[in-house]
């Protein structure tokens, strides 16, 4: 009952049509009772399994009022769902269904308590991919337990929706444990992505105070700035331990997008020489070049967009000067050094659009935003800085005064002592303006 009394049940029968059967393990028969608008029924005999069976019907119909606050059918009926799937992550070895009227049903077969079937569990609720792009998490401290499991940072979600914590065995929304997520994942995930994780903290009950929300989803630690370190530090233990990696779901999105039907190659032209589209190589019995990784792609065109169809070979065509080197040859003429292929971002093998650095490890494709990587090199040399000394500043031949609203330049005046070990120096300039005499040496050339 994970603490609650019954005031629920009373509750629910006040506003509705409530009706409650059970029967022992060694019962007969079961006995129901009826709570009908505040109106309890005398206790009766019931035909039913072993269990409890708790029915609600026509929520509210005791006082419209009310009923016109709920939600559309669909909101409540995700809310509904939500619910459910939160509490049946908690309890594995329970089998959970739940049917709605637009005939979908949520079916969690039971897995076990174990932590092999408590991921089984996981990976019903928030999908197959999960327990391929997760970490497990387990650490202890000071008598706190935590375990579970949080996403690699390419496998994340535009909202905080996929972020289950678990307190003993209760399901909350807690904003320490929200915030303690959002911190240990600050320097690996844009500000607008969120992780996905399940986590579950054990402790000693009377340490913690569960009773201060009506529907106990809210927590308050005695120690809060234990559970909050104990989070981030394991997440970010975690973390580090795991390394860079890709999300299994981004590659396969990008095979599908590359594969888009299973139509016979039908290009006519030739492209940059290579043998495979020459006829007489065709016609020599080369067998399956319908499914060659040679072929180019097709792109489910009609007869009639034929020409259209591909990479434009014979729009290229008419550029070529003569019979060229295949993509495989020009690769194999320089071949990277075999100690940078088994590093994390590999060998650098061609830049695109003076932005992407195209690079090649044993086994992948690593394609890096140059500009987003100078700017985490310089943030974390901040970052390593802040450790050892003061940042490097540079002073400017004429400082830069910038206005601003006054509120604005005393918060900025009274964090100068702050924002100097940063290498940014600054001072007040009047009413409404501060002064900028120095900036950060790494930054370079700034435009304050």
């Amino acid at each position: 009952s994970l603490g609650f009394r019954g005031e629920a049940l009373h509750s629910i029968g006040s506003v509705a049509r409530l009706s409650i059967r059970s029967r022992t393990a060694a019962g007969d028969s079961a006995a129901e009772i009826g709570i009908d608008g505040g109106r309890v029924s005398a206790v009766k005999p019931a035909a039913a399994n072993r269990g409890t069976t708790v029915e609600v019907r026509d929520l509210f119909f005791a006082t419209p009022a009310r009923l016109k606050f709920m939600k559309g059918e669909r909101a409540e009926s995700s809310a509904t769902s939500d619910v459910v799937k939160r509490i049946a992550i908690a309890f594995p070895g329970v089998r959970f269904t739940l049917a709605g009227t637009d005939r979908s049903t949520l079916e969690l077969p039971a897995t076990g308590d174990d932590p092999e079937g408590r991921l089984q569990r996981v990976a019903q609720v928030m999908g197959a991919d999960f327990p391929d792009n997760a970490i497990p998490i387990d650490a202890t401290r000071d008598g706190v337990h935590l375990a579970g499991h949080v996403s690699i940072p390419s496998f994340t979600r535009a909202n905080a929706l996929q972020q289950y914590a678990y307190v003993n065995g209760r399901p909350v929304r807690d904003k320490l444990i929200a915030g303690a997520i959002r911190g240990a994942f600050a320097d690996v995930l844009p500000r607008d992505r969120h992780a996905v994780t399940v986590l579950f903290l054990s402790l000693d009950p009377a340490t913690v105070d569960v009773n201060v929300h009506p529907a106990k989803a809210d927590v308050r630690f005695r120690d809060p700035g234990l559970v909050r370190g104990l989070i981030v530090g394991a997440i970010r233990e975690a973390l580090a331990g795991a390394g860079i990696r890709a999300a299994t779901t981004g590659a396969a999105g990008m095979m599908a997008a590359f594969r888009p039907g299973s139509a016979p190659y039908a290009h006519p032209g030739p492209a940059n020489g290579h043998r495979s589209y020459e006829a007489a190589y065709r016609a020599s019995g080369f067998a399956g070049f319908e499914h060659s990784p040679q072929r180019p792609l097709d792109m489910g065109y009609g007869d009639a967009q034929q020409q259209r169809a591909g990479f434009g070979e014979n729009d290229q065509a008419a550029f070529e000067t003569g019979p060229l080197h295949s993509a495989d040859a020009r690769a194999s003429q320089d071949e990277p050094a075999v100690t940078l292929l088994g590093t994390a971002l590999g060998a650098a093998r061609a830049q695109v659009h003076e932005n992407y650095i195209v690079a090649q490890t044993r086994d992948s494709l690593v394609i890096v935003d140059q500009h987003a990587a100078h700017e985490r090199l310089v943030y974390e040399a901040l970052k390593n800085a802040l450790h050892s000394r003061a940042v490097p500043s540079q002073m400017l031949l004429l400082p830069e005064i910038v206005d601003l609203a006054e509120e604005d330049a005393e918060r900025l005046a009274m964090h100068s002592e702050t924002l100097a070990r940063f290498g940014l120096g600054l001072e007040r300039f009047g009413p409404g303006a501060v002064a900028v005499r120095e900036t950060p040496s790494m930054l370079g050339e700034t435009n304050v």
